[in-house]
């Protein structure tokens, strides 16, 4: 998959290319991390790269977040509490024991940045803090992985 995704940006004219890695980025388990990635083997300079895929990150999990919170209106209002599923359980554990900070700088190692902000979000916690540490975390590990692809491209090139 992730060669199929390479090869579509790299397919791409300059600047499509850039909104396609946005457009990957947007997908769950892609994220700004790979999508940085992507982008820069695909040829795209790490400085248009990195950002275009910590954009479609961001925005994919700002719909998560949006759609999440308007649900869990919904259900509380309604009062009927879903079962946990044994994933759900062991991040539910995870955040009552490091906070929205800590799942969502480490949750990405585990689950989506999508995926786990909406959880977190479905747990009780507030929405705006929840994308605010959601978009701390989505820009370090699109950076940190941009910078690793970018060393990795230097390395196969020189």
């Amino acid at each position: 998959m992730i060669n199929d995704l390479q090869a579509f940006v790299a397919s791409l004219p300059t600047f499509t290319a850039v909104l396609g890695v946005l457009a990957i980025s947007a997908i769950p388990f892609v994220e700004s991390y790979l999508g940085s990635a992507i982008g820069i083997v695909a040829g795209i300079h790490p400085l248009v790269a990195v950002p275009a895929a910590i954009v479609g990150n961001i925005i994919s999990m700002l719909v998560f977040v949006r759609v999440t919170q308007g649900a869990r209106a919904r259900a509380l209002r309604d009062r009927e509490t879903p079962e946990m599923s044994p994933r759900r359980t062991k991040l539910r554990n995870a955040f009552d024991r490091y906070g929205v900070a800590g799942v969502s700088l480490l949750g990405q190692t585990i689950l989506p940045s999508q995926i786990t902000s909406a959880a977190l979000v479905s747990f009780g916690a507030t929405p705006r803090v929840v994308v605010l540490w959601q978009v701390v975390s989505i820009i370090l590990w699109g950076v940190a992985f941009g910078l690793l692809a970018t060393l990795g491209v230097d390395v196969l090139t020189t």
